[in-house]
């Protein structure tokens, strides 16, 4: 078999069987086939496209070509939850103790954000002392003994994957559907759970900003994960504007926490509840959505969902405390109000340009070495359809550096359009796709 001959099956329009891209992904991962091939292979891709037996093989190869972790020793079914990422996209932080307050076990592997905001684990850092530089048998023992681990993704899971895609990042193949569905399914498929619940972004603040092309997205995914026989199911929601109010790491880990109490923003609360229902379903703790979403509305009121979150952070070496004290979390130093230049309504809020206001504050990595400054970032006060006076408040802006501060605030103002003219509402969740 060689790769000259596959690159040209493909470039003429055929199909790749299961065991040419085995020879393929396994060749590649060893260095047996340099990048210029497969760089021609993903161009030939792009253009021809994949069918979805070709898409299953990719992405259970890659899955295959490094550790495939086993949770066979956490008891119960186990539900993991991906997002397609978003600005202010805290979600795993209410998530995951809210379910596992339900009794479903998660065994979650998150990495560090690299762009406007920190990932789940720079977030979860806001507590002191927090690490997820575990061993797995320590994972394992978390997740049966308080039904919540996260660590960090290994450089061992899905491998292909990550050299694939550095390779697709530089040849401009990164937008082809079958690849991004395989790049995002082989890492959920290798780290074990047995059941997946997708939170597929759309809008100026996803990856996939037209509506249409997030449920195509979410529709791969779930066939891929039924594929591998894996319970899959899509929730697809709306960013056209951040999740929630805060923007920020700490900021977000404090907004969480509120949710945890009861207090939140409600299209948070409702993001968490609509995910927790499917992902208590999947494990079997509830015969119903309905159900489901009754029973994780009784976690909050009882505050077992909180107690869960602060279990978890002692868990794994942080101050436990700070999730009944969130104040003691990182501050910044100069906090101030951006007031509304005019009377009117919010029409349009540039999703992705307030994620940019952050990093522009410290709140994010702009290359893999930077640091984040936890303590900063936005809190907003008006989202798309609400009214505003002018010099009312837009947004609380928490900042440690007035030059930034001031580019921040500029750019956070450039993002908002108003005028007179009422908007209707979008609905957050645009629709389930389990099918």
């Amino acid at each position: 078999m060689r790769m000259y001959d596959l690159i040209m099956k493909k470039r003429n329009g055929g199909a790749l069987s299961t065991e040419e891209i085995r020879f393929m992904i396994k060749g590649f991962t060893l260095g047996e086939i340099p990048d210029y091939q497969m760089s021609a292979m993903m161009m030939a891709i792009y253009f021809q496209g994949m069918n979805e037996d070709e898409t299953l093989a990719l992405t259970m190869e890659m899955a295959k070509s490094g550790d495939m972790l086993d949770l066979s020793d956490i008891n119960g079914i186990k539900v993991d939850k991906h997002s397609t990422g978003g600005v202010g996209d805290k979600t795993s932080l209410a998530l995951t103790p809210m379910v596992a307050a339900l009794g479903v076990p998660v065994a979650k592997m998150s990495g560090r954000g690299l762009g406007h905001t920190g990932g789940t684990i720079d977030k979860l850092e806001s507590f002191t002392g927090f690490s997820t530089e575990i061993s797995e048998q320590q994972f394992k023992d978390n997740v049966n003994k308080i039904g919540i681990a996260i660590m960090g993704q290994t450089a061992e899971l899905a491998p292909a994957d990550k050299k694939l895609y550095a390779l697709r990042d530089v040849t401009a193949t990164v937008d082809n559907m079958s690849l991004i569905a395989s790049s995002i399914m082989s890492k959920k498929l290798a780290a074990g759970a047995d059941a997946i619940v997708l939170d597929v972004k759309t809008g100026s603040g996803a990856f996939m900003k037209k509506e249409e092309d997030s449920f195509e997205l979410a529709r791969e995914m779930v066939r891929l994960g039924k594929g591998a026989g894996r319970d899959t199911v899509a929730v697809v929601s709306d960013m056209d504007q951040p999740l929630g109010f805060a923007v920020g790491n700490a900021l977000e880990v404090r907004e969480a926490i509120d949710t945890l109490n009861g207090r939140g923003p409600k299209d948070f609360e409702e993001l968490c509840l609509t995910l927790g229902s499917y992902m208590a379903l999947a494990a079997g703790k509830a015969q119903s959505v309905d159900e489901a979403r009754k029973k994780l509305i009784g976690c909050i009121e009882d505050g077992s969902a909180l107690k869960k979150l602060a279990e978890f952070v002692a868990a794994q070496g942080g101050d436990g405390e700070l999730v009944y004290h969130p104040e003691r979390l990182p501050q910044a130093s100069i906090i101030e109000e951006i007031p509304s230049p005019s009377d009117g309504y919010i029409q349009k809020i540039v999703c992705d340009e307030i994620g940019i206001c952050s990093l522009i504050l410290g709140g994010g990595r702009e290359t893999k070495e930077s640091s984040i400054d936890l303590s900063v970032g936005l809190v907003l006060h008006k989202k798309v359809g609400d009214a505003v006076k002018k010099g009312e408040s837009l947004a609380t802006i928490h900042a440690n550096d007035s030059e930034k501060l001031a580019a921040a605030k500029a750019r956070f103002l450039a993002a908002y359009t108003i005028n007179d003219t009422p908007v209707t509402k979008k609905p957050l969740i645009k629709g389930i796709v389990n099918g």
